[in-house]
This record gives C-alpha cells, sequence and structure tokens, in this order.
C-alpha cells in the first residue's frame, strides 16, 4: 500500500511538531523542514505528495516563493499554503495550491491534505 509523504514548512517549531503529530496519526509519512532551503533539499531527495507551507519564513526566501518553485519543477505535489499575517486570494496562488488562513484548525489542513493528494491518481504514480 502507498503511504503519502507530506512535507511540513514552518519555522514555528510547536505548529510543525503539532501539525507532524496530526499528519502522522493520519497515517502519512511526514518530513519536516525550519525554513524553504531545507524544503527544497528534501524536495530533491524525496517523492513528496503533499507540502503545507508558511508564508514568513527566514533566510529570505518565503513559503510562497517556495509555492511558485513547486508549482512548475513538482507539478503533482499539491501545496498548500498558510498564514497569520497575510491574506492571499486565489489570484495570488501560483499552480493549483490553497491558501488557509492562521489560527486553522489542525483537521483542516489533515482532510485537505487527504483531498488534495485523493483527488488525481496521477501523483501516486508521479
Amino acid at each position: 500500500m502507498y503511504q503519502r509523504t507530506v512535507l511540513i514548512v514552518e519555522d514555528e517549531i510547536l505548529i510543525r511538531m503539532m501539525l507532524a503529530d496530526t499528519l502522522a496519526d493520519e497515517g502519512y509519512d511526514v518530513l519536516e523542514a525550519a525554513n524553504v532551503l531545507e524544503a527544497v533539499a528534501i524536495l530533491g531527495q524525496r517523492e513528496i505528495d503533499a507540502v503545507v507551507t508558511d508564508v514568513d519564513m527566514p533566510g529570505g526566501l518565503s513559503g510562497l516563493d517556495l509555492a511558485r518553485m513547486i508549482s512548475t519543477t513538482h507539478m503533482n505535489v499539491a501545496v498548500i499554503i498558510a498564514s497569520g499575517g497575510h491574506r492571499l486570494r486565489p489570484e495570488e496562488l501560483p499552480g493549483d495550491s490553497v491558501f488557509v488562513p492562521k489560527p486553522y484548525g489542525l483537521d483542516v489542513i489533515a482532510a485537505l491534505v487527504g483531498e488534495m493528494t485523493s483527488r488525481d491518481e496521477v501523483r501516486m504514480t508521479a
């Protein structure tokens, strides 16, 4: 049975840990990155089905920059962009990414990851 892999890109360690625990409990293989550069390194080494990223990140690159990169280089990866300080309109989102305002319910993110990774079976073979 295929286990979907989710990459969480979040610089706030407690948020990252809670989300990782929630998604692991839902049966996902969960990887974590504290910034965009760590996320890019993981994307280059592992098959990822979904990315959950915050907008504001340390290191000069934002989660929105990451989402733009994914939309051109890893088009089969579902992307959820979250932020408490920004409100992104659909036309500002790259590719098929989805915006979720913070604070969000962990169950909301888990359901969204489930929906986005199962809606297109091509993701499983890409």
